[in-house]
């Protein structure tokens, strides 16, 4: 329960990091951060693979990139259904998107979640 508290506030953190280097994607606070990182997070867990599977021949036939249209569609969506959170256009999402991704990649790196025991 604890790691997953620590991973919301990583991804409102990111998604900070988003906003402040891309200014076309706005967050008018921490708040509004952590509930867009909540609602992306739900988006992704509920809606994305259902619309993985659907996509599925074009994304056979592109290689895998339309992956990425799907990814920026839902980065879009929750910022135009959030009030304090909000992207300008499909590009933009689609590489806030991606930044995102890096972003919270590396911080999930960075924070150590307790020793794994190494394999004989």
């Amino acid at each position: 329960m604890i790691r997953l508290l620590i991973v919301w506030v990583l991804n409102a953190v990111a998604l900070m990091a988003v906003a402040y280097l891309m200014p076309q994607i706005k967050v008018t606070s921490f708040f509004s951060a952590l509930v867009a990182a909540f609602a992306l997070g739900a988006v992704n867990t509920l809606i994305r693979p259902v619309l993985t599977l659907l996509t599925l021949p074009i994304s056979i036939l592109t290689l895998g990139f339309f992956y990425l249209v799907i990814n920026g569609l839902l980065f879009w969506m929750v910022g135009k259904i959030l009030n304090g959170f909000s992207v300008d256009g499909f590009w933009v999402a689609v590489f806030g998107g991606l930044l995102y991704g890096l972003i919270s990649w590396l911080l999930s790196m960075i924070i150590p979640f307790g020793k794994k025991p190494k394999a004989l």
